[in-house]
């Protein structure tokens, strides 16, 4: 079965590499809206503007990688059963999915995230995503309905852990 713990060192670390990445982008974007050579030599040049909304951006995507880190480093890791209700934390796979080794892990941040961890292909997902959504509140064997743009996903929760 999946450990958890090692799943989500493998989500933090991805983050935390994001994160530094952030960092030094936000930096070089700091420098280069601050640089003597982005000054204005017309009412038309725009470079320090530019490069002023490109570090406020940066500096906004250091926030998100920060909080996504503090979140999963205060997620809760329970154990989910045949009984239990799929929510925050568990792994979820679809009977579609299961010759594939495909699970998905309701995390509170990162989706889209892919991984692979004991040869099981991992997708993480929110609860704010349209899976996610039709995932939450549902147990093992229970039918999912999921509206992807116009495709329609019809499926039943084979397994949660």
């Amino acid at each position: 079965m999946l450990n958890k713990k090692q799943l989500i060192a493998m989500i933090t670390s991805s983050l935390n590499q994001q994160l530094q990445q952030a960092i030094d982008a936000a930096n070089e974007a700091h420098a280069a809206a601050v640089d003597d050579q982005s000054v204005a030599e017309t009412q038309y040049d725009t470079l320090a503007i530019e490069a002023s909304y490109l570090a406020e951006g940066q500096s906004k995507r250091v926030q998100e990688f920060q909080q996504a880190i503090d979140a999963y480093n205060a997620l809760e890791l329970i154990e989910f059963n045949v009984g239990s209700y799929i929510a925050l934390g568990a792994l979820v796979q679809l009977s579609a999915d299961e010759k594939a080794n495909h699970w998905f892990f309701i995390g509170p941040a990162a989706g889209g995230f892919r991984c692979q961890l004991n040869q099981q292909n991992i997708t993480i997902i929110t609860p704010q995503s349209p899976m996610g959504i039709a995932l939450i509140g549902k147990q093992q064997d229970d039918d999912i309905e999921i509206k992807l743009g116009t495709n329609k996903l019809e499926d039943y929760i084979a397994a949660l852990a």
